[in-house]
């Protein structure tokens, strides 16, 4: 297994996921915070019962999985890059290849694989107990925009 590069600018990243955290879709969501390294990042979306989609099976709606998978796949944009951007999603597919499980999380992993000059590329699985059984693969392109100001 290869060990893990570090993040390209820790303190930037803390300061953008812990703003990314605090942004309203994500509080109501409950998105949680899980693990990132150089070009990766996951986050935890807890069960609850208002994101439910369908009563009858009490699966988690699926735009609430692509929210999770379309903030943690930019969220991981941000573990290579030194200096503050804007991200915007330009492309997002999502194959959902199971329901997920109610009462248990989800989380989503998600890879940045390609970075230029305008644009990032990244994969995404959404999953349970298991990675390897994902609710959810995704490939998605953002664009990079230079900002001036930190949020705060």
């Amino acid at each position: 297994m290869s060990e893990k590069k570090p993040i390209a600018s820790p303190a930037l990243f803390k300061q953008i996921s812990d703003w990314f955290m605090t942004l309203p879709h994500c509080q109501v969501l409950g998105f949680k915070f899980g693990d990132a390294h150089y070009g990766c990042m996951t986050v935890c979306l807890p069960f609850k019962d208002e994101l439910i989609g369908n009563p009858a099976t009490r699966v988690i709606h699926g735009g609430v999985v692509t929210s999770l998978v379309d903030s943690t796949s930019a969220g991981a944009i941000y573990t290579m890059l030194t200096e503050l951007e804007a991200i915007a999603t330009l492309d997002l597919r999502l194959d959902y290849l199971r329901p997920a499980k109610p009462d248990f999380p989800i989380y989503c992993t998600a890879e940045c694989y390609k970075l230029t000059k305008q644009i990032a590329f990244t994969r995404a699985t959404a999953y349970q107990d298991d990675i390897n059984d994902p609710v959810a693969y995704s490939v998605g392109t953002f664009m990079r925009n230079s900002v001036r100001e930190v949020p705060s």
